[in-house]
């Protein structure tokens, strides 16, 4: 056998063990994209209904967050109302209120005055302490008609 002869056989045995190698390795690829395949289909056939379903469940909450909207609207509404009602009743009795406090302690210091134990006050610190609880009475009753209702009925009237 001449070296030619050698070089060939050598290069026909390393051809077809490389061959041989490229089969086994397209074997084995062909099994794994066939199972690829299969997983793609199995993920495609339960992504589908998963979707839906969230789709489902984000109707649901937008539905059940235009209801909670509502809600929060209604009773923003109540509030506004109850502050009206609140302001109405301070300034249909508080008004009243004063008047009578006014009147009664007009009535008494008359009739102290009349049996002559009149109790005016007499030093600078009671004078000042009487008029500042008159100035808190009278910003109490004016304060009532700055509510919601007031300003409600200033802006109707113009």
């Amino acid at each position: 056998m001449s070296v030619g002869e050698l070089a060939g056989l050598l290069v026909a045995v390393f051809w077809a063990v490389l061959v041989t190698l490229l089969a086994v390795v397209l074997v084995r690829l062909s099994r794994v994209l066939k199972e690829a395949a299969v997983l793609v289909s199995a993920v495609t056939e339960q992504a589908v209904p998963l979707l839906s379903e969230a789709g489902a469940a984000v109707r649901s909450a937008n539905e059940q967050l235009e209801r909670v909207d509502e809600i929060t609207a209604n009773v923003q509404d109540a509030a506004a109302n109850a502050n009206a009602l609140s302001s109405t009743v301070a300034a249909t009795l508080g008004g009243p209120l004063v008047k009578v406090a006014a009147f009664s302690y007009g009535v008494r210091k008359a009739v102290a005055k009349q049996n002559g134990t009149a109790t005016l006050p007499t030093r600078p610190g009671e004078r000042e302490e009487l008029a500042r609880l008159i100035r808190a009475e009278v910003r109490a009753a004016t304060a009532a008609r700055s509510g919601l209702f007031a300003r409600v009925r200033r802006a109707v009237r113009g």
